[in-house]
């Protein structure tokens, strides 16, 4: 496994990070065959092998705080731990932060941050008196919260939290076809880089949105977005995996279901040591007008 700055956190990191929706076995209106605590400690203990150290998670994810905290409770010490809130005010988010620390088995995490930003009047709610960033402020002094980040699919917010305060992380959208059709992404990978905010990178192995109906009847029901089939769309996977890390993230994180983490965790290597090229994207060209007027955010996210 190749480990990588994350930013300027003084951080090494896998260069592709486990999902912790992956462990779970309910997550939104989906429960998944077969998975639960065994598989759980399965995934968890596979990925370790593997050399993955950073772990990311959220209350969000159905039951994997309590799935995948138990599957790494002997492991703590060896890994980054990443967590979220997506509460904007600080009394809520506290509460969420410590059922966290307690499903998690940890008094500190390595990364807490506020998630899923989508506006700019959420970013204006987090960083109001009584807000969540007063909690995240507080936490990173008392050493509970080492570092502090967010996530956040709307660029103009992300690069105006930026400016706003001096984030470790950033957790963003960094996908081939938002990229190649909207522009999506260039703003935020240029200030993180410029900043040195370390740059996690969502959505890499997504091909467009889908709706709820064939989200859940489809194989990969844990991925909020529709990612590209494993059994044939391999070499155009390959080369928007490719093209997301020519953007500048120094970190990936696969959809939620094992397949496509395994997939990236065995592919990596290869990947890095062979960057995106005119080949790939010729693929990726090939590919967009299939999916360019397919849904995937709100148009207000890359306006």
């Amino acid at each position: 496994m190749k480990y990588r700055k994350l930013g300027n956190t003084g951080y090494e990191v896998s260069a592709i990070a486990y999902g912790g929706i992956v462990s779970s076995k309910h997550v939104d209106d989906a429960v998944i065959p077969g998975d639960g605590q065994m598989k759980s400690d399965y995934y968890v203990s596979w990925a370790l092998d593997q050399g993955i150290n950073y772990f990311d998670i959220a209350p969000g994810y159905g039951d994997a705080q309590l799935l995948m905290g138990n599957s790494i409770k002997d492991h703590r010490k060896n890994i980054y731990l990443a967590c979220k809130t997506k509460y904007r005010d600080r009394k809520r988010a506290e509460q969420d932060l410590q059922e966290s620390l307690k499903l998690l088995h940890t008094d500190y995490f390595d990364v807490y941050q506020m998630h899923a930003i989508d506006s700019m009047e959420q970013l204006e709610q987090a960083f109001a008196p009584g807000g969540v960033m007063e909690l995240l402020r507080e936490m990173k002094e008392k050493g509970i919260a080492r570092k502090v980040g967010l996530t956040v699919h709307c660029e103009e917010a992300a690069v105006k939290a930026l400016e706003w305060y001096d984030f470790d992380t950033v957790m963003f959208p960094v996908n081939w076809h938002m990229n190649l059709a909207h522009g999506m992404g260039n703003r935020i990978c240029k200030a993180a880089d410029e900043k040195g905010v370390g740059l996690l990178g969502i959505k890499s192995m997504i091909e467009c949105g889908w709706d709820d109906e064939t989200r859940y009847n489809s194989i990969y029901p844990k991925s909020w977005c529709r990612p590209f089939y494993l059994d044939k769309d391999t070499e155009v996977l390959i080369a928007a995996i490719k093209y997301s890390l020519s953007l500048g993230p120094d970190v990936l994180i696969p959809p939620g279901n094992f397949e496509h983490f395994r997939f990236g965790v065995e592919h990596i290597d290869d990947i890095l040591k062979h960057p995106f090229s005119d080949d790939d994207m010729e693929l990726l060209k090939a590919r967009l007008p299939l999916v360019e007027d397919k849904p995937f955010f709100d148009s207000s996210c890359y306006a």
